[in-house]
């Protein structure tokens, strides 16, 4: 019997980095530090996977209280992670509590399956995210 699912047949896969290890040099604010592609994505994101519930949770936080963007930076994320994870996982994207000055009403919009399906039927819309997802896939392969 043959099913119909779709397979992701080319999914994208990362190595796993090292746990990065913290020296005193890191700690003193009188040097000068290096920052990594991790480092900056601790400031932008958190993240929580729950392989045994089939949830992950993504946290991030717009670049100022008022940014006009939380929204679409939100959906955009959410859309990645649907469009590349297993159905299994229940994805959940929110703001990081006190960043911003809506981040109640954002979280209950990217909160609500029903209100994000409408959002993906927006042709106008769509076309934005995919242009997001889109650069930043171009972005990632020029490191």
């Amino acid at each position: 019997m043959t099913s119909n699912i779709l397979q992701n047949v080319n999914p994208k896969l990362f190595l796993k980095c090292d746990q990065r290890l913290i020296t005193d040099e890191e700690l003193n604010d009188d040097v000068r530090d290096l920052f990594d592609e991790r480092e900056v994505f601790g400031i932008l994101y958190s993240t929580q996977v729950d392989n045994d519930n089939n949830r992950i949770e993504v946290l991030f936080t717009p670049t100022i209280p008022h940014c006009s963007l939380a929204t679409l930076i939100g959906l955009t994320i959410r859309v990645q992670l649907l469009r590349s994870l297993p159905s299994r996982f229940k994805v959940r994207v929110k703001i990081s509590p006190g960043t911003h000055n809506s981040e109640n009403a954002i979280n209950k919009q990217l909160g609500d399956k029903e209100r994000v399906a409408a959002a993906m039927e927006n042709s106008t819309l769509l076309e934005t995210i995919n242009n997001c997802i889109a650069t930043v896939e171009k972005t990632t392969k020029q490191f």
